[in-house]
């Protein structure tokens, strides 16, 4: 399957699971009163909304370069992750509010064994849901999908502190709004990492160690005494652009300098997939 078409079908299954869920959850909290179930099943239809915007994702993605983006529309991944974090933010201050208002009001409430059965239903639901889009995210080394499978996993887990709570319920009137708290402050931290990963990309970020190691595997086959450095990386989707400065023998021609960093372009073309501009400048003694 294509990357695009199974970041597709990754939506399309998370949109079903979620529209499902959110009207079992929103049934059983209006039912119940509770706003921790009610705020648990807004969460999990946002995991619809998020589902959408990886499909319009995966949509323009497919886009070949144009005029006016040469390089593709790869980054569309980045910034739809990042409209999922600021989504999650706006879902985690909510439920504070809300929270804090269940709190002040001193109203118990009264769960029952359909809440339990619900959200025993969800959590397990949800974390197949986090797990398929986590793998999907490594299949296709989407970072929307990856921030998809956090949406699903948090939504999980907020799942799961509902449900210890509702099975103390009865010894503690404020576990409710407790409950909202604790699922705000996990939601913030997915949000957190979401948007630290794409935004980093989005700036420009620095190549780690296995990647500078696969481009100087590349260099020392063709030119052992090169001296790369000063490495800039952008990516686009798929598409990799690299910048980086190589050192070379002063008394190279200015003709075998360019011959020497068309070649070495060339082989990180065709090895690793890499689009390379090259500064030449001469080695200093």
């Amino acid at each position: 399957m294509k990357k695009s078409n199974l970041a597709l079908f990754e939506g399309l299954v998370s949109i079903g699971g979620n529209t499902i869920l959110f009207g079992l959850k929103l049934w059983v909290g209006i039912i119940t009163g509770s706003v921790a179930l009610t705020a648990d099943a807004w969460h999990t239809l946002t995991d619809s909304i998020s589902s959408a915007i990886v499909i319009f994702s995966a949509v323009m993605s497919r886009k070949p370069a144009d005029d006016e983006h040469p390089f593709g529309h790869g980054r569309t991944d980045l910034v739809c992750s990042v409209i999922i974090g600021v989504l999650l933010t706006v879902i985690g201050l909510e439920f504070i509010i809300k929270s804090i208002g269940q709190l002040k009001s001193g109203t118990p409430v009264d769960f029952g064994l359909l809440a339990i059965v619900v959200t025993s239903i969800s959590i397990v639901a949800k974390e197949t849901m986090a797990q398929f889009a986590f793998w999907a995210g490594r299949k296709t080394k989407s970072p929307t999908l990856k921030a998809d499978g956090w949406h699903h996993r948090t939504d999980a887990l907020s799942s799961i502190v509902v449900l210890s709570g509702i099975l103390v319920s009865s010894f503690f009137w404020w576990i409710d709004g407790v409950l909202g708290i604790l699922v705000a402050l996990m939601i913030f931290y997915a949000s957190y990492q979401i948007l630290s990963d794409s935004i980093n990309r989005l700036i420009g970020e620095k190549p780690d160690k296995k990647f500078l190691q696969k481009i100087n595997v590349v260099l020392a086959a063709i030119k052992p005494e090169v001296l790369p450095h000063h490495f800039h990386l952008h990516r686009y989707g798929d598409h990799i652009e690299l910048t980086f400065h190589l050192t070379m023998a002063p008394e190279l021609t200015l003709k075998q300098a360019h011959d020497q960093a068309n070649s070495i372009e060339q082989d990180l073309r065709d090895k690793l997939g890499i689009e390379a501009t090259i500064h030449m400048e001469p080695h200093e003694e």
